[in-house]
């Protein structure tokens, strides 16, 4: 049996490991991860069906002076292609002698010069943008090494030796803010690699393969599907219902009072459209008792998490299902810390938020889909541009959306002053596939007057307007410049606030939400 090529993604734990992954799947080329410390042998033994045509390691959050990861050397004799990203550049240059030492860093885009003659940055403009973000960087060469890379500040943010065929690169190819990032992907992988394009991704052999799959593993069970009204767990429940028949799958919404004031209405409209039979449960007043008292923004996730599968629980228990799929995909695992060395980011409800023991069987099909993957799905199945195109909502609703204490009141004014700024968006033609905009209600008391009386405003709200492909990352929305005034005015007049801001930072170093 012929073995299938690969190239084998070793994580260190950056936040964007999944990322290469997913850039390599669009460039058709075929990649595993698998955690930094996996020794070469143990690959072999277990991964007998793949050939190695590169190695790529990447970023990650600890210090490579710290050597808090064991990092099995024997992959350096292997005999393939080297590419370091990040940590993984900086590990490189250090185990073959250069210097690593903590600077000033970068964290943002920056200016970066290419030597295009070698053929990593073939077809790249010599003067580029790339992003950065490290706190250490490689001052002294190793032996063999030269650099191929540089910013203004730092002149080995790229190197390359050739007789080995490593190369180590300081920013981020994988990040949609470098220019030409995939083109230096796609270089590693075809020119230097010689790994072979393969069929990509389509909705269509997905499908396929989780109906052959699912079909057997399900059987003649009762499924419950979490189904909160969002793409993700929208486009699930239709894929399911497409190989399952109608008795055997029940869609269950659970009412947090959390959510956006027209989700229950649009769930009900998709069920009856897809005649998929729905259980609408009001659990709101337990959602809002579970968090009394609690500020902190991990702390809320987990309880959502675990009140959502008490409610899922009960309703199985009722109705003798014994499974439960949900509509996880990669963008929650990863930010919830994928591997033993990824950071968590923040701990999503439906990954970190879940208990260890429950009473059902858990399915999550999409578990391994990036977010454009599960919309070009959701088209495939016929879904609704309304819900294909859907903005993201957080699992946990407006309870993330608000700085500490979650109450009735604070939910109303936040999801007022959220739908203020959609429809001001809509009216402009901004609300395309890609933009995120919603409202956060933070506990900053400052100055106010109304009429000629001075006062204290208790709270502000922060507009937030994104722009992101993936959720991994996103840069704030300049388009929305000329309607803050009016977004403003709506909003102290239709709610409490005197003071109302707009957050102008990008993904990395901010996350898309608050909390």
């Amino acid at each position: 049996m012929k073995q299938a090529e690969i190239i084998l993604i070793l994580d260190f734990g950056s936040q964007y490991t999944h990322l290469i992954k997913s850039s390599f799947s669009q460039i058709g080329i075929k990649s595993t991860v698998a955690p930094a410390d996996l020794a070469l042998n143990t690959f072999k033994t277990k991964f007998i069906d793949y050939e190695i045509k590169g190695l790529v390691l990447s970023g990650g959050a600890f210090s490579v002076n710290e050597n808090k990861i064991p990092f099995d050397k024997e992959w350096l004799s292997l005999g393939v292609p080297i590419l370091g990203i990040c940590y993984g550049h900086q590990l490189l240059a250090s185990i073959f002698g250069g210097k690593v030492t903590k600077t000033n860093g970068e964290y943002s885009n920056e200016t970066i010069l290419l030597d295009t003659t070698i053929p990593l940055f073939s077809k790249i403009k010599s003067k580029s943008t790339a992003w950065m973000s490290h706190k250490e960087s490689v001052l002294k060469l190793p032996k063999g090494f030269s650099s191929i890379a540089s910013t203004k500040d730092y002149k080995n943010a790229g190197i390359c030796n050739s007789a080995k065929n490593i190369y180590g690169l300081q920013f981020h190819p994988e990040v949609s803010h470098t220019v030409g990032g995939l083109k230096i992907l796609e270089n590693f992988a075809i020119k230097i690699c010689g790994a072979t394009k393969n069929a990509r991704w389509s909705p269509d052999s997905f499908m396929q393969e989780t109906a052959q799959k699912y079909i057997r593993a399900i059987k003649d069970k009762k499924v419950i599907v979490g189904l909160s009204g969002g793409v993700d767990s929208s486009t699930l429940v239709i894929a399911l219902r497409s190989f399952l028949p109608k008795k055997q799958i029940l869609a269950v919404f659970i009412d947090s009072g959390l959510e956006k004031s027209t989700t229950k209405n649009e769930v009900k409209q998709l069920c009856k459209d897809f005649d998929i039979i729905l259980k609408v449960n009001d659990s709101s007043d337990l959602f809002f008792k579970e968090l009394k008292g609690v500020t902190d923004p991990n702390e809320k996730r987990l309880i959502v998490g675990k009140a959502f599968i008490k409610e899922f629980e009960k309703i199985a228990t009722d109705n003798n299902a014994e499974i439960f799929a949900q509509g996880t995909i990669w963008s929650d695992v990863i930010e919830s810390g994928v591997t033993k060395y990824s950071s968590v980011i923040k701990p999503h409800h439906n990954v970190g938020g879940l208990p260890k023991k429950m009473s059902f069987e858990l399915i999550e099909p999409f578990r391994e889909l990036f977010k454009d993957q599960v919309r070009s799905l959701a088209s495939f199945l016929q879904l609704p541009d309304s819900i294909v195109n859907k903005e993201v909502f957080p699992g946990p609703g407006f309870a993330i959306r608000v700085d500490g204490e979650v109450t009735r009141e604070k939910v109303a004014i936040v999801r007022k002053s959220t739908e203020i700024i959609k429809d001001v968006l809509s009216k402009n033609g901004l609300d395309k596939t890609g933009v995120m905009a919603f409202a956060i209600y933070i506990n900053v008391k400052s100055s106010g007057i109304k009429g000629d009386m001075r006062f204290t405003n208790e709270y502000a709200i922060v507009v937030r307007v994104v722009e992101t492909k993936n959720l991994l990352t996103a840069n704030f929305s300049k388009k929305i410049f000329p309607y803050l005034e009016e977004i403003s005015n709506r909003i102290t007049k239709d709610t409490s606030t005197g003071k109302v801001l707009y957050d102008i930072t990008n993904k990395p170093p901010s996350t898309i939400d608050w909390q």
